[in-house]
């Protein structure tokens, strides 16, 4: 009897422990959970706080009101003051625009006809504090003591939803306001129109860094509309419409209800009925359904990489990472499948999903080919979305925005995007429409490439930023070579491929860094590898020649070969990071941050550095400085990003090397192994299959890589492919803190 009292005690326990598994398995499964959306916030990220779908059209966040280089998002968490909600955000970039279609919430007196030149002059800003914000993936909220009311927000694809909880009955006020804008951007046409008793509808037409941005919206309220008042600049408009360059309305609704008032915000950038259609997608007002329903994608986005630690703090920098790759590039087609295209002409979409915010310059580096492993099935659709580009303008993307072509930074990146895709083998795009499309990026006559075919470089007295234009272009040369080879077109590969060697009459053995060469052929002087200038004046992109040097991803060795060798390349890759952190100049680019030496982590020309020692044999550190990278330049606090964020790249870095890999030549299909952080990464490649990377006892101290294996077979190159990843498998590192083992 004993026995059998003692087995059912067993299987009790058992189903008890089952419990609890489940249980933890449930809370390890909660990914959102580690996400902190104020990370990035503070410092120099860039990061917006607010509420979005993963590449979602629509981004309602809180704005300050301030502009200035630390409020490209619209919001910075120094601030303490609140004007509004925006349905649009950039997250990260260096320049500031968006942030249309300012909301507010308020019980106050608004006078639309006082003169607001800045936002101190705002009858509806409020003061907010911290500690009444909450944040997490899908949903944002704010008390604001003020306006006396608390905001939440959230969102589908193409449709915000905003709640309003007043303090007290009274008189509730919405107030639309579409003169309101941050940094470069001002309105040129705005519109507002009174559709119906619960539905308003209108345009934001603007100019600034997106020449020619067309926001059509439509708002619908949860509750009719008792009263409302329009404006154009300073004066009233007896009118249910009004149009303008800075129309604002405020809606009334019933002072005796203390009921949540709600709003829906739906865009489009082709026409109103696009927009009104969007509201279709949020079919309830059931606010916690809708943020539920976005938190379940989140999950979902962020379930696709799985990772097992006991360190907390680091889990929350990774998934908050991972989450900032997931922002852009944001949808751009309506619920009809149409978008206003760069020729400034409305197009529909056929058999893609339209996208924009193609932040190249920085992307092409890591979070494009993170896409090719956690987003495969919307590779195609951003590809295409280039070709269409292409067009329409003639050109590829350099840096698009909202059917612009902003043209800024430099290189013509959309190039390794597209080849990296063609020899990843996927699908859904027409290759030899793209091969058409990247070699005419490679055969344009403007942005210096006109100097490229005529001198065999680009010269420094005839091209601003020449050299950082000539290594990137180089690049970009070599893949439009390798994509010529694949296809049969060998005139075009033996020319692509004599360009992409041009980096090399740009380096001097006498000093061992790349310098600007002047048309004659002489190195342009006085030359100080510390010394930088921002944009105008330039041989060098937001950086000097310490950081710039060393962007050769295409022929590691035979850069190498040109700094003499393996010890030579190492000592003077040493330096870099030893070197003391001074930077020369009047006018030194605010973009250099991050600094470990002269490596400037916060800003993207120094990602693939640290790696580069794995070609010269010196894999141990790679393994360290990538650690101490890691270590020092992320956190999980509002400041916890060493520089602009811009859109995803800064934390592609951290996620391929927290796994222990990272794409030295993004468009090779080849990973460099450096040193992992994590116990155990599970990847979801598709069809079911698993990536396993192990990291058999990893800690603070083990950081060195004492032996690897893929699916058993030893690795020595440290190195793997995509292909490895995609079919499946076992990636176990085995970590050491015996650094004088690795080294003998």
């Amino acid at each position: 009897m004993r026995l059998t009292i003692n087995f059912y005690i067993l299987i009790i326990a058992g189903l008890c422990l089952s419990c609890e598994q489940t249980d933890s398995s449930k809370l390890k499964a909660n990914l959102t959970s580690y996400v902190d959306p104020f990370i990035g916030t503070g410092g120099h990220g860039h990061t917006f706080p607010g509420a979005s779908f993963p590449f979602g059209m629509v981004q309602p966040s809180p704005n300050n009101g301030t502009s200035g280089w630390d409020w490209c998002s619209g919001y910075h968490y120094s601030d303490s003051v609140i004007v509004g909600f925006s349905q649009t955000h950039l997250s990260g970039t260096g320049i500031g625009d968006l942030a249309d279609v300012l909301i507010m919430p308020t019980m106050n007196d608004i006078d639309l006809t006082r003169s607001s030149k800045d936002r101190n002059d705002y009858d509806y800003k409020s003061s907010f504090s911290h500690s009444s914000e909450q944040a997490a993936p899908g949903f944002y909220s704010v008390y604001l003591p003020d306006n006396k009311v608390k905001v939440s927000l959230t969102s589908s694809l193409r449709c915000a939803m905003h709640q309003y909880d007043f303090d007290t009955k009274g008189k509730r006020q919405v107030v639309l306001d579409l003169a309101h804008a941050i940094n470069w951007d001002k309105p040129v046409r705005t519109e507002i129109s009174i559709l119906n008793d619960s539905t308003v509808v209108g345009l934001r037409h603007s100019k600034g860094w997106a020449n020619d941005q067309r926001l059509h919206f439509a708002l619908r309220f949860s509750e009719s509309i008792q009263g409302y008042v329009l404006a154009e600049k300073d004066s009233l408009v007896n009118s249910s419409s009004v149009a303008g360059y800075a129309s604002k309305g405020v809606f009334e609704f019933g002072s005796d209800s203390d009921e949540t008032l709600k709003l829906k915000v739906a865009l489009s950038s082709a026409s109103r009925q696009g927009a009104l259609d969007a509201l279709g997608e949020i079919d309830t007002w059931n606010f916690s359904q809708v943020k539920e329903k976005a938190q379940t994608t989140w999950e979902n986005q962020l379930s696709r990489i799985v990772v097992e630690s006991s360190d907390e703090k680091r889990k929350r920098i990774f998934y908050t990472a991972l989450y900032h790759t997931q922002l852009a590039p944001m949808t751009f087609e309506d619920a009809q499948g149409q978008y206003k295209g760069v020729d400034g002409e409305v197009h529909t979409s056929d058999g893609y999903t339209k996208h924009t915010i193609f932040s190249l310059w920085d992307t092409f580096r890591a979070a494009h080919p993170l896409y090719t492993i956690t987003n495969e099935d919307q590779v195609s659709d951003f590809i295409n979305s280039m070709l269409a580009h292409y067009d329409e303008s003639g050109l590829l993307p350099v840096w698009e925005l909202a059917g612009n072509e902003t043209n800024t930074m430099t290189g013509y990146h959309a190039v390794p995007v597209i080849v990296d895709a063609i020899f990843k083998g996927i699908e859904g795009f027409d290759v030899e429409k793209a091969y058409e499309a990247i070699r005419a990026s490679g055969m344009q006559d403007i942005r210096g490439v006109n100097f490229l075919k005529e001198y065999g470089f680009i010269p420094a007295d005839l091209e601003n930023e020449s050299v950082t234009k000539n290594l990137e272009y180089a690049f970009d040369d070599w893949c439009i070579a390798q994509t010529a080879k694949k296809l049969g077109k060998m005139e075009d590969y033996v020319y692509f491929s004599k360009r992409a060697m041009s980096y090399k009459e740009l380096y001097d053995p006498k000093t061992k860094f790349m310098r600007g060469k002047l048309a004659d052929g002489s190195w342009k002087t006085p030359f100080d590898p510390k010394y930088s200038v921002h944009r105008v004046g330039a041989e060098y992109t937001e950086g000097n020649a310490w950081q710039h040097s060393w962007f050769v991803p295409h022929d590691v060795p035979g850069l190498i070969e040109l700094m003499g060798g393996n010890e030579a390349f190492v000592t003077h890759l040493d330096s870099l990071f030893n070197e003391d952190s001074n930077i020369t100049g009047d006018n030194v680019s605010a973009d250099i941050s991050g600094l470990i030496g002269q490596y400037a982590h916060g800003n993207e020309p120094s990602h693939h550095i640290a790696y580069l020692y794995n070609y010269a044999g010196k894999p141990w550190k790679t393994q360290d400085m990538v650690r101490q990278i890691m270590d020092t330049m992320y956190d999980d606090q509002p400041d916890g990003l060493s520089g602009n964020e811009d859109c995803g790249q800064m934390s592609a870095w951290y996620v391929f090397s927290a796994m222990g890999l990272y794409p030295v030549n993004p468009a090779s299909g080849v990973y460099d192994l450096g040193s992992p952080l994590f116990d155990r990464v599970t990847i979801k490649v598709g069809g079911n299959k698993e990536f396993v990377i192990e990291a058999k006892n990893v800690s603070e101290t083990n950081k060195y890589v004492k032996h690897i294996t893929l699916n058993g077979q030893a690795i020595t190159n440290y190195q793997i492919t995509h292909k490895d990843i995609m079919k499946g498998g076992f990636l176990i590192f085995e970590m050491t803190d015996d650094l004088a083992a690795l080294k003998n």
